[in-house]
Protein backbone atom coordinates (compact mmCIF):
# COMPACT_ATOMS: atom_id res chain seq x y z
CA UNK A 1 0.00 0.00 0.00
CA UNK A 2 1.42 3.45 -0.94
CA UNK A 3 2.09 5.52 2.17
CA UNK A 4 0.14 8.56 2.28
CA UNK A 5 3.22 10.97 3.48
CA UNK A 6 3.57 10.43 -0.03
CA UNK A 7 1.41 13.43 -0.87
CA UNK A 8 3.22 15.48 1.79
CA UNK A 9 5.48 17.82 -0.42
CA UNK A 10 1.91 18.94 -2.10
CA UNK A 11 -0.17 19.08 1.39
CA UNK A 12 1.48 20.30 3.94
CA UNK A 13 2.61 23.70 2.08
CA UNK A 14 -1.09 23.84 0.84
CA UNK A 15 -2.31 24.10 4.21
CA UNK A 16 -0.29 26.09 5.63
CA UNK A 17 -0.62 29.01 3.20
CA UNK A 18 -4.04 29.52 3.73
CA UNK A 19 -3.94 29.22 7.57
CA UNK A 20 -1.15 32.14 7.63
CA UNK A 21 -3.70 34.48 5.63
CA UNK A 22 -6.60 33.78 7.66
CA UNK A 23 -4.67 33.32 10.68
CA UNK A 24 -1.63 34.64 11.02
CA UNK A 25 -1.87 38.21 8.34
CA UNK A 26 -1.31 40.39 11.58
CA UNK A 27 1.38 38.04 12.89
CA UNK A 28 4.64 38.19 11.38
CA UNK A 29 5.97 36.08 13.84
CA UNK A 30 3.84 33.74 13.62
CA UNK A 31 4.24 33.82 9.85
CA UNK A 32 7.93 33.24 10.03
CA UNK A 33 7.71 30.64 12.17
CA UNK A 34 5.31 28.43 10.61
CA UNK A 35 6.80 29.15 7.51
CA UNK A 36 10.19 27.99 8.34
CA UNK A 37 8.40 24.92 9.62
CA UNK A 38 6.54 24.23 6.83
CA UNK A 39 9.53 24.53 4.53
CA UNK A 40 11.44 22.12 7.03
CA UNK A 41 8.60 19.42 7.06
CA UNK A 42 9.24 19.63 2.98
CA UNK A 43 12.72 19.16 3.57
CA UNK A 44 12.52 16.21 5.70
CA UNK A 45 9.91 15.06 3.41
CA UNK A 46 11.69 15.15 0.81
CA UNK A 47 14.73 13.86 2.24
CA UNK A 48 12.84 10.47 3.34
CA UNK A 49 11.21 10.38 -0.22
CA UNK A 50 14.76 10.28 -1.51
CA UNK A 51 15.29 7.02 0.98
CA UNK A 52 12.12 5.39 -0.25
CA UNK A 53 13.34 6.60 -4.20
CA UNK A 54 16.74 5.29 -4.42
CA UNK A 55 15.34 1.31 -4.21
CA UNK A 56 14.93 2.32 -8.08
CA UNK A 57 11.11 1.45 -7.59
CA UNK A 58 8.25 3.82 -9.07
CA UNK A 59 5.94 4.82 -6.40
CA UNK A 60 2.24 5.66 -7.58
CA UNK A 61 -0.28 7.84 -5.34
CA UNK A 62 -3.46 7.62 -6.55
CA UNK A 63 -6.09 10.32 -5.61
CA UNK A 64 -9.29 8.86 -4.47
CA UNK A 65 -7.37 5.82 -5.58
CA UNK A 66 -9.11 5.92 -8.83
CA UNK A 67 -7.40 4.12 -11.31
CA UNK A 68 -5.01 5.51 -13.64
CA UNK A 69 -5.49 6.94 -16.82
CA UNK A 70 -8.85 7.80 -15.17
CA UNK A 71 -7.96 9.00 -12.11
CA UNK A 72 -4.97 11.52 -10.80
CA UNK A 73 -1.65 10.12 -9.85
CA UNK A 74 1.28 11.62 -8.40
CA UNK A 75 4.36 9.55 -8.60
CA UNK A 76 8.00 9.27 -7.07
CA UNK A 77 10.79 7.76 -8.66
CA UNK A 78 14.26 9.11 -8.49
CA UNK A 79 14.81 12.06 -10.34
CA UNK A 80 11.18 13.69 -8.87
CA UNK A 81 12.65 13.05 -5.34
CA UNK A 82 16.08 14.85 -6.37
CA UNK A 83 14.53 17.43 -7.10
CA UNK A 84 12.23 17.70 -4.61
CA UNK A 85 15.37 17.48 -1.92
CA UNK A 86 16.89 20.57 -3.98
CA UNK A 87 14.08 22.15 -3.78
CA UNK A 88 13.62 21.65 -0.11
CA UNK A 89 17.13 22.95 0.23
CA UNK A 90 16.86 25.64 -1.16
CA UNK A 91 13.25 26.54 0.21
CA UNK A 92 14.75 26.81 4.07
CA UNK A 93 17.87 28.32 3.17
CA UNK A 94 16.75 30.88 1.51
CA UNK A 95 13.49 31.58 3.34
CA UNK A 96 16.13 32.21 6.28
CA UNK A 97 17.78 34.93 4.50
CA UNK A 98 14.59 36.64 3.52
CA UNK A 99 14.15 36.53 6.88
CA UNK A 100 17.53 37.46 8.65
CA UNK A 101 17.62 40.24 5.42
CA UNK A 102 14.06 41.66 6.26
CA UNK A 103 13.01 41.15 2.80
CA UNK A 104 9.78 39.61 4.67
CA UNK A 105 8.63 42.80 6.31
CA UNK A 106 8.18 44.82 3.20
CA UNK A 107 4.80 43.77 1.96
CA UNK A 108 2.21 41.73 2.85
CA UNK A 109 1.81 37.71 2.74
CA UNK A 110 5.14 37.07 1.90
CA UNK A 111 5.74 33.23 3.51
CA UNK A 112 1.89 32.29 2.44
CA UNK A 113 3.01 32.83 -0.99
CA UNK A 114 6.41 31.19 -0.24
CA UNK A 115 3.98 28.15 0.75
CA UNK A 116 1.76 28.25 -2.43
CA UNK A 117 5.07 28.43 -4.22
CA UNK A 118 6.71 25.36 -2.77
CA UNK A 119 2.97 23.28 -3.28
CA UNK A 120 3.49 24.34 -7.57
CA UNK A 121 7.12 23.80 -7.38
CA UNK A 122 6.42 20.44 -5.52
CA UNK A 123 3.20 19.12 -7.64
CA UNK A 124 4.95 19.89 -10.91
CA UNK A 125 7.90 17.42 -10.41
CA UNK A 126 5.55 14.52 -8.99
CA UNK A 127 2.76 14.70 -11.45
CA UNK A 128 1.69 12.16 -13.56
CA UNK A 129 -0.27 13.39 -15.24
CA UNK A 130 -0.04 16.34 -18.44
CA UNK A 131 -2.72 18.68 -17.62
CA UNK A 132 -1.66 18.65 -13.96
CA UNK A 133 1.58 19.64 -14.79
CA UNK A 134 -0.36 22.61 -16.36
CA UNK A 135 -2.36 23.00 -13.27
CA UNK A 136 0.36 22.71 -10.84
CA UNK A 137 2.73 25.47 -13.26
CA UNK A 138 -0.04 27.80 -13.20
CA UNK A 139 -0.16 27.32 -9.05
CA UNK A 140 3.49 28.28 -8.53
CA UNK A 141 3.28 31.32 -11.51
CA UNK A 142 0.25 32.58 -10.00
CA UNK A 143 2.27 32.94 -6.38
CA UNK A 144 5.68 34.05 -7.95
CA UNK A 145 3.43 37.08 -9.73
CA UNK A 146 3.13 38.30 -5.94
CA UNK A 147 6.30 37.29 -4.81
CA UNK A 148 7.94 38.89 -7.79
CA UNK A 149 6.12 42.73 -6.91
CA UNK A 150 6.61 42.17 -3.53
CA UNK A 151 7.94 45.45 -1.62
CA UNK A 152 6.36 47.41 -4.40
CA UNK A 153 8.47 50.26 -6.55
CA UNK A 154 7.74 51.60 -9.69
CA UNK A 155 10.25 48.98 -11.49
CA UNK A 156 10.05 46.28 -9.83
CA UNK A 157 5.74 46.44 -10.44
CA UNK A 158 6.64 47.41 -14.43
CA UNK A 159 8.60 44.36 -14.81
CA UNK A 160 5.88 42.23 -12.60
CA UNK A 161 3.54 42.87 -15.33
CA UNK A 162 6.00 42.38 -18.17
CA UNK A 163 6.29 39.11 -16.37
CA UNK A 164 2.51 38.34 -15.96
CA UNK A 165 2.15 38.66 -19.36
CA UNK A 166 4.53 36.39 -20.80
CA UNK A 167 3.64 34.27 -18.94
CA UNK A 168 0.25 34.04 -19.76
CA UNK A 169 0.92 33.67 -23.25
CA UNK A 170 2.91 30.86 -22.55
CA UNK A 171 0.07 29.39 -20.34
CA UNK A 172 -2.50 29.78 -23.75
CA UNK A 173 0.49 28.24 -25.55
CA UNK A 174 0.85 25.03 -23.37
CA UNK A 175 -2.99 24.32 -23.23
CA UNK A 176 -3.12 24.46 -26.91
CA UNK A 177 -0.23 21.96 -26.86
CA UNK A 178 -2.09 20.08 -24.60
CA UNK A 179 -5.07 20.34 -26.79
CA UNK A 180 -3.27 19.12 -29.79
CA UNK A 181 -1.78 16.18 -28.04
CA UNK A 182 -5.01 15.07 -26.48
CA UNK A 183 -6.77 15.19 -29.87
CA UNK A 184 -4.21 12.70 -30.99
CA UNK A 185 -3.49 10.13 -28.35
CA UNK A 186 -6.84 10.77 -26.23
CA UNK A 187 -4.86 11.00 -23.01
CA UNK A 188 -3.21 13.26 -21.07
CA UNK A 189 -1.49 10.82 -18.48
CA UNK A 190 1.80 10.91 -19.21
CA UNK A 191 2.72 6.96 -19.16
CA UNK A 192 -0.68 6.15 -21.05
CA UNK A 193 0.36 8.79 -23.58
CA UNK A 194 3.52 7.20 -24.24
CA UNK A 195 2.17 4.08 -25.00
CA UNK A 196 -0.16 5.06 -27.42
CA UNK A 197 2.68 7.26 -29.12
CA UNK A 198 4.88 4.14 -29.29
CA UNK A 199 1.98 2.64 -31.32
CA UNK A 200 1.20 5.05 -33.96
CA UNK A 201 1.68 4.71 -37.37
CA UNK A 202 4.43 7.20 -38.62
CA UNK A 203 1.94 8.49 -41.04
CA UNK A 204 -0.52 9.56 -38.97
CA UNK A 205 1.56 11.63 -36.79
CA UNK A 206 2.10 15.44 -38.22
CA UNK A 207 -0.23 16.60 -35.97
CA UNK A 208 1.57 14.57 -32.97
CA UNK A 209 5.01 15.92 -33.94
CA UNK A 210 3.01 19.45 -33.93
CA UNK A 211 2.33 19.15 -30.17
CA UNK A 212 5.51 17.98 -29.43
CA UNK A 213 7.04 21.51 -30.84
CA UNK A 214 4.30 23.54 -28.98
CA UNK A 215 4.96 21.28 -25.79
CA UNK A 216 8.65 21.60 -26.72
CA UNK A 217 8.58 26.34 -27.29
CA UNK A 218 6.50 26.18 -23.83
CA UNK A 219 8.95 24.48 -21.48
CA UNK A 220 11.59 26.78 -23.53
CA UNK A 221 9.68 29.76 -22.28
CA UNK A 222 9.43 28.46 -18.51
CA UNK A 223 13.37 27.39 -19.18
CA UNK A 224 14.34 30.34 -20.21
CA UNK A 225 16.20 29.07 -23.52
CA UNK A 226 16.80 31.69 -26.19
CA UNK A 227 14.90 32.89 -28.27
CA UNK A 228 12.12 32.54 -25.03
CA UNK A 229 14.22 34.03 -22.44
CA UNK A 230 13.43 37.39 -22.93
CA UNK A 231 11.30 37.42 -19.40
CA UNK A 232 13.84 36.42 -17.30
CA UNK A 233 16.78 39.23 -17.19
CA UNK A 234 14.33 41.79 -16.04
CA UNK A 235 12.25 40.10 -13.72
CA UNK A 236 15.20 38.10 -11.66
CA UNK A 237 16.62 41.87 -12.03
CA UNK A 238 13.74 43.75 -10.36
CA UNK A 239 12.79 40.91 -8.09
CA UNK A 240 13.85 40.96 -4.48
CA UNK A 241 16.70 39.09 -3.83
CA UNK A 242 15.51 36.16 -1.97
CA UNK A 243 12.74 35.70 -4.27
CA UNK A 244 15.13 35.71 -7.13
CA UNK A 245 16.90 32.96 -5.51
CA UNK A 246 14.15 30.80 -5.05
CA UNK A 247 13.26 31.22 -8.50
CA UNK A 248 16.52 29.64 -9.61
CA UNK A 249 14.38 26.74 -9.14
CA UNK A 250 11.32 27.68 -11.09
CA UNK A 251 13.08 28.08 -14.14
CA UNK A 252 14.35 24.56 -13.31
CA UNK A 253 10.76 22.91 -13.44
CA UNK A 254 11.32 23.61 -17.31
CA UNK A 255 14.15 21.54 -17.79
CA UNK A 256 12.83 18.82 -15.55
CA UNK A 257 9.89 19.04 -18.23
CA UNK A 258 11.62 18.49 -20.91
CA UNK A 259 13.74 15.61 -19.26
CA UNK A 260 10.20 13.98 -18.31
CA UNK A 261 8.44 14.20 -21.68
CA UNK A 262 11.27 13.68 -24.09
CA UNK A 263 12.61 10.74 -22.03
CA UNK A 264 9.12 9.13 -21.15
CA UNK A 265 6.68 10.17 -23.79
CA UNK A 266 9.04 11.18 -26.78
CA UNK A 267 11.80 9.05 -26.42
CA UNK A 268 14.50 9.38 -29.81
CA UNK A 269 13.35 5.94 -30.91
CA UNK A 270 9.85 6.94 -30.88
CA UNK A 271 8.05 8.71 -34.25
CA UNK A 272 9.41 12.32 -33.36
CA UNK A 273 13.32 10.86 -34.07
CA UNK A 274 15.59 13.23 -32.75
CA UNK A 275 13.51 16.33 -33.22
CA UNK A 276 14.14 17.58 -29.35
CA UNK A 277 18.02 17.32 -29.88
CA UNK A 278 17.85 19.06 -33.23
CA UNK A 279 15.92 21.91 -31.51
CA UNK A 280 17.86 22.10 -27.90
CA UNK A 281 21.16 21.90 -28.86
CA UNK A 282 21.67 25.20 -31.22
CA UNK A 283 19.17 27.04 -28.73
CA UNK A 284 20.99 25.96 -26.07
CA UNK A 285 24.57 27.19 -27.51
CA UNK A 286 23.03 30.26 -27.83
CA UNK A 287 21.74 30.56 -24.48
CA UNK A 288 24.99 29.97 -23.45
CA UNK A 289 27.25 33.26 -25.84
CA UNK A 290 24.21 35.57 -24.97
CA UNK A 291 23.94 34.97 -21.11
CA UNK A 292 27.92 35.58 -21.10
CA UNK A 293 28.02 38.50 -23.26
CA UNK A 294 25.31 39.68 -21.03
CA UNK A 295 27.52 39.35 -17.87
CA UNK A 296 30.39 40.63 -19.44
CA UNK A 297 28.63 43.95 -21.21
CA UNK A 298 26.21 44.27 -18.54
CA UNK A 299 26.19 47.42 -16.21
CA UNK A 300 23.87 46.20 -13.48
CA UNK A 301 24.40 44.01 -10.70
CA UNK A 302 21.17 42.75 -10.23
CA UNK A 303 21.39 41.89 -14.29
CA UNK A 304 24.94 40.14 -14.53
CA UNK A 305 23.27 37.85 -11.92
CA UNK A 306 20.39 37.24 -14.24
CA UNK A 307 22.93 36.87 -17.32
CA UNK A 308 24.88 34.39 -15.04
CA UNK A 309 21.63 31.95 -14.68
CA UNK A 310 20.68 32.53 -18.32
CA UNK A 311 24.57 31.07 -18.92
CA UNK A 312 23.94 28.48 -16.77
CA UNK A 313 20.75 27.44 -18.50
CA UNK A 314 22.61 27.30 -21.38
CA UNK A 315 25.24 24.90 -20.45
CA UNK A 316 22.79 22.69 -18.81
CA UNK A 317 20.51 21.74 -21.90
CA UNK A 318 23.73 21.58 -24.03
CA UNK A 319 24.02 17.97 -21.80
CA UNK A 320 20.20 17.18 -21.44
CA UNK A 321 19.43 17.61 -25.66
CA UNK A 322 21.86 14.55 -25.76
CA UNK A 323 19.10 12.26 -24.11
CA UNK A 324 21.89 9.58 -22.82
CA UNK A 325 22.71 8.36 -19.83
CA UNK A 326 26.43 10.37 -19.96
CA UNK A 327 24.02 13.35 -20.97
CA UNK A 328 21.36 12.96 -18.31
CA UNK A 329 24.58 12.57 -15.42
CA UNK A 330 26.51 15.09 -16.58
CA UNK A 331 23.20 17.55 -17.21
CA UNK A 332 21.71 16.47 -13.73
CA UNK A 333 24.81 17.22 -11.82
CA UNK A 334 25.02 20.15 -13.55
CA UNK A 335 21.43 21.51 -12.80
CA UNK A 336 22.23 20.65 -8.90
CA UNK A 337 25.22 23.26 -8.78
CA UNK A 338 23.70 25.72 -11.06
CA UNK A 339 20.69 25.88 -9.24
CA UNK A 340 22.63 26.51 -5.89
CA UNK A 341 25.02 28.68 -7.00
CA UNK A 342 23.01 31.03 -8.91
CA UNK A 343 20.87 31.15 -5.83
CA UNK A 344 23.76 32.27 -3.72
CA UNK A 345 24.75 34.87 -6.43
CA UNK A 346 21.26 36.32 -6.22
CA UNK A 347 21.42 36.39 -2.39
CA UNK A 348 25.54 37.76 -2.48
CA UNK A 349 24.18 40.77 -4.83
CA UNK A 350 21.53 41.86 -2.30
CA UNK A 351 23.85 41.70 0.24
CA UNK A 352 26.09 44.33 -2.15
CA UNK A 353 22.89 46.54 -2.94
CA UNK A 354 21.67 46.56 0.60
CA UNK A 355 25.13 48.03 1.52
CA UNK A 356 25.41 50.60 -1.11
CA UNK A 357 22.10 52.01 -0.29
CA UNK A 358 19.87 50.14 -2.86
CA UNK A 359 22.25 50.47 -5.74
CA UNK A 360 22.95 48.57 -8.15
CA UNK A 361 24.50 49.63 -10.29
CA UNK A 362 28.72 48.91 -11.37
CA UNK A 363 30.18 52.36 -10.66
CA UNK A 364 32.74 53.24 -8.06
CA UNK A 365 30.88 53.85 -4.36
CA UNK A 366 32.32 54.20 -0.85
CA UNK A 367 33.36 50.97 1.07
CA UNK A 368 30.38 49.24 1.98
CA UNK A 369 29.85 47.58 5.82
CA UNK A 370 31.24 44.10 6.11
CA UNK A 371 33.01 44.72 3.45
CA UNK A 372 35.90 41.63 3.79
CA UNK A 373 33.01 39.03 4.24
CA UNK A 374 30.69 40.50 1.44
CA UNK A 375 34.09 40.50 -1.21
CA UNK A 376 34.73 36.68 0.22
CA UNK A 377 31.17 35.77 -0.54
CA UNK A 378 31.19 37.03 -3.96
CA UNK A 379 34.69 36.00 -4.90
CA UNK A 380 33.97 32.14 -3.77
CA UNK A 381 30.07 32.73 -5.14
CA UNK A 382 31.89 33.79 -8.20
CA UNK A 383 34.35 30.80 -8.99
CA UNK A 384 31.41 28.46 -8.23
CA UNK A 385 29.19 30.17 -11.53
CA UNK A 386 32.50 30.74 -13.64
CA UNK A 387 32.93 27.03 -13.16
CA UNK A 388 36.35 27.25 -11.93
CA UNK A 389 38.34 25.01 -9.47
CA UNK A 390 37.85 23.55 -6.50
CA UNK A 391 34.11 24.14 -6.84
CA UNK A 392 31.56 21.64 -8.55
CA UNK A 393 31.07 24.28 -11.56
CA UNK A 394 34.33 23.23 -12.66
CA UNK A 395 33.53 19.41 -12.23
CA UNK A 396 30.15 19.92 -13.83
CA UNK A 397 31.66 21.35 -17.22
CA UNK A 398 34.27 18.76 -16.97
CA UNK A 399 31.52 16.28 -17.05
CA UNK A 400 29.59 17.84 -19.40
CA UNK A 401 32.95 18.53 -21.89
CA UNK A 402 33.05 14.12 -21.53
CA UNK A 403 29.79 13.61 -22.39
CA UNK A 404 29.90 15.83 -25.61
CA UNK A 405 33.04 13.86 -26.84
CA UNK A 406 31.62 11.66 -29.34
CA UNK A 407 28.54 14.57 -30.26
CA UNK A 408 29.09 15.59 -34.38
CA UNK A 409 29.42 19.14 -32.43
CA UNK A 410 31.85 18.42 -30.24
CA UNK A 411 34.14 21.19 -31.47
CA UNK A 412 31.29 23.60 -31.22
CA UNK A 413 30.42 22.75 -27.80
CA UNK A 414 33.85 22.78 -26.31
CA UNK A 415 34.41 26.17 -28.04
CA UNK A 416 31.93 27.65 -26.65
CA UNK A 417 31.81 26.02 -23.05
CA UNK A 418 36.07 27.00 -22.96
CA UNK A 419 35.67 30.64 -24.34
CA UNK A 420 32.56 31.93 -22.68
CA UNK A 421 33.80 30.44 -19.42
CA UNK A 422 36.42 32.98 -20.01
CA UNK A 423 34.19 35.56 -21.23
CA UNK A 424 32.35 35.31 -17.82
CA UNK A 425 35.59 34.93 -15.60
CA UNK A 426 36.40 38.85 -17.32
CA UNK A 427 32.98 40.05 -16.25
CA UNK A 428 32.86 38.85 -12.65
CA UNK A 429 36.63 40.17 -12.49
CA UNK A 430 35.91 43.64 -13.71
CA UNK A 431 32.72 43.79 -11.39
CA UNK A 432 34.84 42.01 -8.61
CA UNK A 433 37.18 45.41 -8.82
CA UNK A 434 34.74 47.94 -9.61
CA UNK A 435 32.31 46.92 -6.38
CA UNK A 436 35.44 46.21 -3.97
CA UNK A 437 39.17 46.47 -5.37
CA UNK A 438 38.20 50.32 -6.26
CA UNK A 439 36.31 51.46 -3.17
CA UNK A 440 37.43 54.20 -1.61
CA UNK A 441 36.17 55.86 2.27
CA UNK A 442 33.93 54.38 4.53
CA UNK A 443 30.17 55.38 3.74
CA UNK A 444 29.39 57.85 6.38
CA UNK A 445 25.62 56.72 6.96
CA UNK A 446 25.88 52.82 6.97
CA UNK A 447 22.61 52.74 8.39
CA UNK A 448 20.98 54.26 5.54
CA UNK A 449 19.99 51.57 3.03
CA UNK A 450 17.46 51.89 0.51
CA UNK A 451 15.35 49.39 -1.75
CA UNK A 452 14.50 50.63 -5.02
CA UNK A 453 11.41 52.44 -5.16
CA UNK A 454 11.07 52.63 -1.35
CA UNK A 455 12.42 55.64 1.14
CA UNK A 456 14.85 55.38 3.21
CA UNK A 457 14.45 52.43 6.21
CA UNK A 458 15.11 53.29 9.58
CA UNK A 459 13.86 52.45 13.04
CA UNK A 460 12.73 49.51 15.45
CA UNK A 461 11.74 46.29 14.57
CA UNK A 462 7.86 45.51 15.17
CA UNK A 463 6.55 41.93 15.54
CA UNK A 464 3.08 42.56 14.90
CA UNK A 465 1.77 43.54 11.55
CA UNK A 466 -0.70 46.66 11.84
CA UNK A 467 -3.96 46.05 9.36
CA UNK A 468 -3.64 49.40 7.84
CA UNK A 469 -0.55 48.94 5.78
CA UNK A 470 2.56 47.11 5.11
CA UNK A 471 5.70 47.14 7.38
CA UNK A 472 7.96 49.21 5.47
CA UNK A 473 10.01 51.24 8.16
CA UNK A 474 12.18 49.10 9.74
CA UNK A 475 16.31 48.19 9.95
CA UNK A 476 17.15 45.74 7.10
CA UNK A 477 19.88 44.69 8.73
CA UNK A 478 18.46 43.12 11.81
CA UNK A 479 19.72 40.13 11.34
CA UNK A 480 23.02 40.04 9.51
CA UNK A 481 24.73 37.01 10.33
CA UNK A 482 21.53 35.32 9.40
CA UNK A 483 21.96 36.03 5.60
CA UNK A 484 25.40 35.36 5.41
CA UNK A 485 24.69 32.32 7.18
CA UNK A 486 22.44 31.61 4.66
CA UNK A 487 24.83 32.30 1.81
CA UNK A 488 27.58 30.06 3.64
CA UNK A 489 25.14 27.76 3.51
CA UNK A 490 24.42 27.54 0.11
CA UNK A 491 28.07 27.73 -0.71
CA UNK A 492 28.92 24.75 1.50
CA UNK A 493 26.53 22.59 -0.52
CA UNK A 494 29.00 23.34 -3.26
CA UNK A 495 31.57 22.36 -1.73
CA UNK A 496 29.79 19.22 -0.25
CA UNK A 497 28.90 18.52 -4.00
CA UNK A 498 32.84 18.72 -4.60
CA UNK A 499 33.78 16.23 -2.08
CA UNK A 500 31.22 13.50 -2.57
CA UNK A 501 31.43 13.88 -6.48
CA UNK A 502 31.70 10.37 -6.70
CA UNK A 503 29.38 9.28 -5.40
CA UNK A 504 26.89 11.61 -6.19
CA UNK A 505 27.73 10.69 -9.65
CA UNK A 506 27.36 7.01 -9.46
CA UNK A 507 23.65 7.90 -8.39
CA UNK A 508 22.76 10.34 -10.68
CA UNK A 509 24.19 7.74 -13.53
CA UNK A 510 21.15 4.98 -11.93
CA UNK A 511 18.88 7.40 -12.00
CA UNK A 512 19.73 8.61 -15.66
CA UNK A 513 19.29 4.75 -16.68
CA UNK A 514 16.12 4.64 -15.06
CA UNK A 515 14.99 7.55 -17.11
CA UNK A 516 16.18 6.28 -20.78
CA UNK A 517 14.57 2.69 -19.17
CA UNK A 518 10.73 3.76 -18.56
CA UNK A 519 9.12 0.34 -19.08
CA UNK A 520 9.03 0.63 -15.29
CA UNK A 521 7.56 4.08 -15.34
CA UNK A 522 4.38 2.74 -17.76
CA UNK A 523 4.11 -1.02 -14.89
CA UNK A 524 3.78 0.94 -12.08
CA UNK A 525 1.49 3.89 -13.16
CA UNK A 526 -0.80 1.43 -15.40
CA UNK A 527 -0.59 -1.92 -14.86
CA UNK A 528 0.12 -2.56 -11.20
CA UNK A 529 -3.15 -0.92 -10.05
CA UNK A 530 -4.33 -3.50 -7.46
CA UNK A 531 -6.40 -2.06 -4.75
CA UNK A 532 -7.81 0.34 -6.70
CA UNK A 533 -11.67 1.43 -7.60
Amino acid sequence: MTPHWLIAPVLVPAILGPLMILWMRHDLLQQRVFGVIGSLLTLIVAIKLNVTAAGGEVIVYRLGNWPAPFGIVLMLDKLAALMLLLTGILAVIVQLYGIGSGWDRKGWHFHSLWMFQLMGINGAFMTGDAFNLFVFFEILLIASYGLMTHGGGPMRLRAGVQYIGYNLAGSALFLAALGTLYAVTGTLNMADMAERVAMMEPQDTALLRTGAVLLMLVFAIKAAIVPLHFWLPSTYANAPGPVAALFAIMSKVGIYAIIRFFTLVFPSDSIVETIATDLLLPAALITLILGQLGVLGTRSLTRLAAFAAIASIGTLVISIARFDVQGLTAGLYYMLHSTLAAAALFLVVDLVAARRGGDFWLRQRPAIRNTGLVSALFFATAIAVVGLPPLSGFLGKLLIIRATATDPWMAVIWTVILVTSVISLVGFGRAGSILFWKAHELDPEPGNDTDEGQRPVRGPIPTKLESDEPIQDVDDSAAPWLAFLAVGGLLACSVAMTIFAGPLTGYLQHMAEQLTQPELYYDSVLRMQEGSR
